[in-house]
């Protein structure tokens, strides 16, 4: 048995505790919080750090495959820059394997307990299978012309049966509003409300993809014709935002979660109101990948003001120095100074783990939970602010 103070315990499930001791099991297991109250005194027994406790991180959207891109794409080229530089170098040679094993490990020294990782292949499956994380997969889909969706989603199928096979929790999602195809929309849409699970796409990363639903035109229209040779004399604008384009294809029955939103606006968090609930609607927000593309950011005092459940993610090392839910914690308080610490913890473990429907054993500290513990150094505890030495320990 354990028994670790700190200067403040974030539980997750109430207001932070102030000298409180966290009592363990050996495995882990969160027996009990002792409060006791603004007094400290040394206790036999009992370790103390000068700084926070708080459940383990959830990265609720990563992308493990490309970790072998690690600095090979420039950053602020753009978002059509990025998706040419993705697809002529996801297939060059590396020891794949060895940088998943690696970027694997590092969120786990990093404080994440749990991922909600996007694949299209089983290359991730076996680091996964061995990895301390709790992964779920979302087997992702592309398909941009009709005639590739029958196609394109058999090979989904086939992946996700090679995770179920393992035991390893997966569901199959479209990749992006502009590269799925109507036809290839309603075999995903149609599978996930027969089967459930969470259902990932991601949702108004850019400008561009504005630009193609409004008018057609623009840098995806161009990589397209351009860089993969698509035919795209079937694509026929809508005159409307990509996420009130394609919001009849998110079936209000899954869980949701919208991954990156940098373009997001009232109006689209309006018509998704209409459209379902956002009791299971999830807003996943990746700042420092976005800053490392297009140099934006999302718009965090919208969604504190219109009270959306936000989570965090990093993204892909090809998009990202580092795998690392404090960091993109850091990045937000930087630019959205009004968002408290026990904001963005919650964002950082409770809302992450809502999201992937494991808020049973994670994102708390609650007696019975196995969450993980971190200790985070480097706070500003008059201001309760993240300073930019802030840094985190996993304890468990």
């Amino acid at each position: 048995m354990r028994k670790i103070a700190a200067t403040y315990i974030f539980p997750g499930t109430s207001s932070p505790i102030k000298n409180g001791i966290l009592v363990c099991d050996d495995d882990g297991t969160i027996l009990d919080i002792l409060d006791r109250g603004d007094s400290f005194r040394e206790e036999a027994g009992v370790e103390f750090y000068s700084g926070i406790l708080a459940p383990g991180f959830v990265n609720a959207h990563c992308h493990l495959e490309f970790s072998h891109l690690h600095n090979k794409i420039e950053k602020h080229i753009g978002f059509s820059g990025f998706l040419e530089k993705i697809n002529q170098l996801r297939d060059e040679p590396a020891n794949k394997e060895k940088a998943l094993q690696i970027a694997d490990r590092k969120m786990w020294a990093a404080g994440i307990a749990a991922v909600g990782d996007v694949s299209n292949s089983e290359l991730s499956l076996s680091v996964k299978q061995k990895s301390r994380i709790n992964y779920h997969t979302f087997v992702e889909v592309f398909g941009f012309h009709p005639s590739r969706a029958e196609r394109a989603f058999t090979k989904a199928e086939q992946v996700y049966s090679s995770f179920d096979r393992a035991n390893l929790s997966a569901s199959i999602v479209p990749h992006s509003p502009y590269s799925v195809s109507h036809e290839l929309f309603e075999l995903i849409k149609n599978r996930a409300k027969e089967k459930g699970g969470l259902f990932s796409i991601h949702n108004q990363e850019s400008k561009a993809e504005t630009e193609f639903f409004i008018s057609g035109k623009g840098a995806i229209s161009k990589h397209f014709s351009d860089n993969l040779k698509l035919d795209t004399s079937h694509w026929k604008p809508t005159g409307k935002s990509s996420l009130q384009s394609i919001i009849n294809y998110l079936p209000k029955e899954n869980q949701l979660l919208l991954v990156h939103n940098t373009q997001t606006q009232k109006e689209d968090i309006k018509a998704l109101k209409q459209h379902r609930s956002l009791a299971n609607t999830y807003f996943i927000l990746c700042p420092n990948s976005n800053l490392f593309i297009e140099n934006e950011l999302p718009p965090v005092d919208l969604f504190r003001e219109e009270k959306l459940q936000i989570c965090l993610g990093t993204d892909s090392l090809a998009s990202n120095t580092e795998l690392s839910i404090l960091q993109e914690m850091l990045t937000i308080q930087q630019n959205f100074p009004e968002a408290t610490l026990e904001e963005l913890l919650s964002w950082a473990c409770l809302n992450g783990a809502k999201a992937l429907n494991i808020e049973e054993s994670f994102g708390t500290l609650e007696q019975g939970k196995k969450p993980g513990v971190n200790l985070i150094t480097g706070i500003n505890f008059k201001t309760m602010k993240l300073t930019p030495n802030a840094k985190v320990k996993r304890l468990i």
